[in-house]
């Protein structure tokens, strides 16, 4: 559920982009999906994810820009521009103040090394900075269709094979054990813990 809450506004823009072919259309409707997923977020006082806060301005700002100037470019950069802010976020936070945000994020579910957040943060770094550089090559040598079909599969895609990187580096390197994985009622002091 909370996976389908996070897609929802992309869902929203393939769908109507994919029954209209009518990228403005699905555009307004981006925006007003983004705007409803941050006001529900806030009326169910969950807290807001970074990657969603830049996700909902970068969307406010360059969709807004595709409707004023009537130029889907704008909304095209829009996945390549969330996932650079990230990869800078991810990689900025690391090496200017010490601090993974990985593990702030993952911490209560793996206990590893600083040494080990460290090469994850860059690792997760290169990779959303990857993300943004293959969305631009779709938008520049694909039609509309394939760059929207791109924006749902092939960028959550992508997220799926860093995951599986990212397991198979801990794999490899001995860092994940037994005592690492969270049974149910770690899982259940986890969630409650969260704010």
């Amino acid at each position: 559920m909370q996976q389908l809450l996070e897609y929802f506004a992309v869902i929203a823009f393939v769908v109507v982009y994919f029954l209209t072919k009518d990228v403005f259309l699905a555009t307004g409707v981006l925006l007003a999906a983004v705007v409803a997923q941050v006001a529900f977020y806030k009326v169910t006082k969950r807290p807001l994810s970074n990657e969603l806060k830049i996700t909902f301005w970068v969307s406010l700002v360059l969709g807004g820009l595709t409707l004023l100037l009537r130029d889907e470019t704008f909304i095209q950069w829009k996945p390549s521009i969330v996932s650079w802010a990230i990869a800078l976020g991810l990689a900025g936070a690391q090496l200017f103040a010490g601090v993974s945000l990985l593990k702030k994020m993952m911490g209560a579910a793996l206990t590893l090394e600083d040494s080990v957040w460290r090469n994850l943060t860059y690792g997760w770094a290169v990779g959303f900075a990857a993300s943004g550089a293959i969305n631009l090559w779709v938008v520049n040598n694909f039609s509309m269709d394939a760059w929207v079909t791109f924006k749902l599969f092939g960028l959550m895609g992508l997220n799926v094979l860093y995951v599986f990187l990212m397991m198979a580096y801990l794999v490899a390197i001995g860092a994940l054990k037994e005592d690492d994985t969270l049974d149910d009622a770690n899982v259940d002091s986890a969630k409650e813990s969260q704010p």
